[in-house]
């Protein structure tokens, strides 16, 4: 077994490049299943976002892995081979573990630390698990990024440094920024309150996205996609949080406003948490003791020249993120809704989160409109936000890294210790046979203790060997040792391959 990835990402090539490469989502299953099917590939998984598209196998040969994962990406992209391949990077073994828990943690991500990956990474997994193309090795390496992840988001500051490219793309168009914000620094999202917000795609980003916006105060949100029964969906699940808040809202007011001793601690109407009583109000940690804004009206609209012009010409926000091929909103679209929009109404701020583009770079050069895109956020984006925090990420990762690997080690001796021992106890018991079969006239009890002493026997000459080749696989290298025993005790790959079974090898069977 061998844990190969090959993949391009914002690290290794320009957007240009990376949009053009980007895996349209109707035919990733079908990559994947062309994948399992050549025959270096054991297994695949597919990972791709706007920030990268990356190739997960178990392969049985290095460089025939590399080329037939190479030849896909080209393949399944919009990029050729002979211009996509310096921009490839490749990573093997335990430096493919290292990448790929580095990247369910942030540190690998366009803004360090955001912790929307991880969902992405699940996405990807639930993918390879519902086409059948992971097994035992991928399964196993993709739960065990998510693990890490959540470990670096808990026990470390790294949260401090990850907004989702969501929030930082906003904080990228707030219209009162004088500088990029870095380090840490969160988004003032004050000023979407009240906008008219369009929100164009139903999937994992937009739904980040629509909910985001609801959640800093929109007037008004239209979630507009080609399948417009998910965006009624989404539509459907901002209305019902919004039905939530309200009611959060009325409980709040009632809590506020209700006599000492009555419904729990109640703290001062002014003043704050701290309040002359010092408790902390049930209500959280946010409480103004004011009703909680109910969110803004939602609704869905499908994706056509029609229904997004009606729509561009009133919104003062709008978040593309299809991820779907070809472009969604034009130049000549947004000017022809420009011209149509009221006087005084202003440009609307336009963020693009898609790969590949949704909308056209060439709105750049409307003027009076903000456009905010990937190839502007990368230019924007701080790869340095906390260096102890980074450090501390970086440390959970090598540990982690390290574990897996000793695991996967040991994990793959077993069957060869299990083949080994199943090999022993066959040989045993022929050889009992034999000997009682030449000496028949051998009681019950001398019987049993000729079978309990060359039991014995071998067990003891297996014990010291089996227990020190689980020990030695534990290190680098340790798949040798495995190979090393197969070979020295001529054991049947496919008994081997079955954990046990039947563990003879055919130059043995014959010898008997």
């Amino acid at each position: 077994m061998t844990l190969l990835v090959v993949g391009v990402s914002h690290r290794s090539a320009p957007v240009s490049v990376l949009e053009r490469a980007a895996i349209a989502p109707g035919v990733r299953a079908e990559l994947l299943h062309d994948l399992v099917a050549a025959e270096p590939v054991l297994e695949a998984a597919l990972l791709s976002t706007c920030n990268r598209v990356e190739l997960y196998a178990d392969v049985d040969r290095y460089h025939a892995g590399v080329a037939e994962l190479s030849g896909m990406l080209a393949r399944y992209g919009g990029v050729g081979p002979d211009e996509l391949d310096p921009y490839l990077y490749v990573r093997y073994e335990d430096e493919a573990v290292t990448h790929l828990f580095t990247v369910a943690c942030g540190l690998d991500s366009m803004v360090v630390g955001e912790g929307q990956i991880l969902g992405q990474l699940k996405e990807s997994l639930a993918l390879a698990q519902e086409e059948q193309t992971a097994g035992r090795m991928l399964n196993e390496l993709f739960q065990r990024s998510l693990r890490v992840g959540k470990r670096a988001h808990s026990e470390t500051g790294i949260d401090r440094a990850g907004q989702s490219l969501v929030t930082f793309g906003l904080g990228q168009l707030d219209p009162g920024r004088d500088r990029v914000l870095a380090g840490g620094a969160q988004p003032d999202m004050s000023w979407v309150r009240g906008l008219r917000a369009l929100v164009i795609g139903a999937g994992s980003m937009s739904s980040l996205a629509a909910t985001t916006l609801a959640r800093a105060g929109v007037a008004e949100l239209v979630i507009a996609n080609r399948t417009l029964e998910r965006a009624e969906r989404l539509a459907a699940s901002l209305d019902a949080e919004r039905g939530t808040a309200a009611s959060a809202g009325a409980d709040h007011a009632a809590h506020s406003t209700a006599p000492e001793g009555v419904a729990g601690d109640t703290v001062p109407a002014q003043g704050g948490h701290g309040g002359q009583h010092g408790r902390m109000c049930p209500v959280g940690d946010n409480c103004e003791h004011t009703p909680a804004p109910a969110g803004p009206r939602a609704r869905a609209v499908p994706i056509n020249a029609i229904s997004i012009a009606a729509e561009l010409k009133l919104a003062d926000l709008v978040i593309s993120c299809t991820g779907a091929t070809g472009l969604v909103l034009s130049a000549s679209a947004v000017a022809g809704a420009l011209g149509e929009r009221h006087a005084g109404q202003g440009e609307p701020a336009l963020l693009d989160l898609a790969m590949p583009r949704d909308i056209d770079a060439a709105v750049h050069r409307l003027p009076g409109v903000r456009l905010v895109d990937i190839e502007s956020l990368a230019a924007a984006s701080a790869d340095a936000p906390m260096a102890a925090d980074v450090q501390a990420v970086r440390d959970i990762v090598a540990q982690e890294v390290a574990d897996f690997g000793a695991a996967l080690r040991a994990a793959y001796i077993t069957p060869t210790v299990v083949a080994l021992r199943a090999m022993a106890a066959d040989v045993v018991s022929s050889e009992l046979a034999r000997l009682h079969g030449r000496l028949p006239g051998l009681g019950e009890k001398e019987r049993a203790e000729v079978t309990h002493a060359v039991r014995r026997v071998v067990d003891k000459l297996l014990h010291a060997p089996t227990v020190r080749v689980k020990e030695l696989a534990g290190e680098p290298g340790g798949a040798d040792y495995a190979a090393a025993l197969r070979e020295l005790f001529d054991l049947d790959p496919h008994a081997v391959a079955a954990g046990g079974g039947s563990t003879r090898s055919n130059a043995e069977q014959e010898r008997s």
